[in-house]
């Protein structure tokens, strides 16, 4: 039994491109997004890989990504479950903002603590400790009995929702999980026991 699960943060969106706060907002993907997502689909295709079923969130630039994927896998049609459960973090009065023009405004201080601390989290927003807090029981509930049972399933999601599952599967602490950065089009392809812990971990760059 395979239990593959694989992890996929969106293609560059228009708004990483002019270094703005996205959260809920739902800007689509940049032209560079798009052929990140590309790369993504061909990268797990090299391997061999196929899926069962696909995990997205509710908004468009993790849905057009998870399609670009799916399409280059041959995999249109497949099965695509959307939930804001797995949306990215709600920046809240950040959303929009560019994250220099917030530097200005609130200090970099400030801005780094909301972005980078674990339980901190921004006016009207969402600390990562609320976000891993939506998305852990989407997964525990959703997508991990679908791994365990064999099903080869795949997530395309964001760089804060996706945290909370690499979080578990790779067993950081709140002190070590901020840090961490997940590159846009980059799968994750992980590899599961039976008790849902991780058996391997392949991280597809370049």
């Amino acid at each position: 039994m395979d239990r593959l699960l694989v992890l996929v943060r969106h293609g560059q969106s228009d708004w990483n491109l002019k270094n703005l706060f996205t959260g809920w907002k739902d800007p689509d993907l940049s032209p560079q997004g798009v052929d990140e997502a590309i790369s993504a689909g061909k990268k797990l295709k090299a391997l061999g890989l196929s899926f069962d079923v696909c995990f997205t969130s509710a908004l468009i630039r993790a849905q057009h990504t998870a399609k670009l994927v799916l399409g280059e896998l041959g995999q249109s049609g497949l099965t695509t479950l959307k939930d804001q459960a797995l949306n990215e973090r709600d920046y809240g009065d950040l959303s929009g903002l560019n994250k220099d023009d917030a530097r200005k405004r609130w200090g970099e201080e400030q801005v780094h603590v909301w972005r980078r601390s674990y339980d901190v989290s921004p006016p009207g927003g969402e600390s990562l400790k609320d976000t891993v807090a939506r998305v852990l029981p989407y997964y525990a509930q959703e997508i991990l009995p679908r791994v365990l049972r064999g099903e080869r399933v795949i997530v395309a999601a964001h760089g804060n929702s996706l945290r909370a599952l690499v979080m578990v599967l790779d067993r950081l602490t709140p002190e070590t999980i901020p840090s961490m950065e997940l590159d846009t089009g980059v799968p994750l392809v992980y590899r599961l026991n039976a008790d849902s812990t991780v058996a391997d971990k392949q991280v597809l760059r370049g």
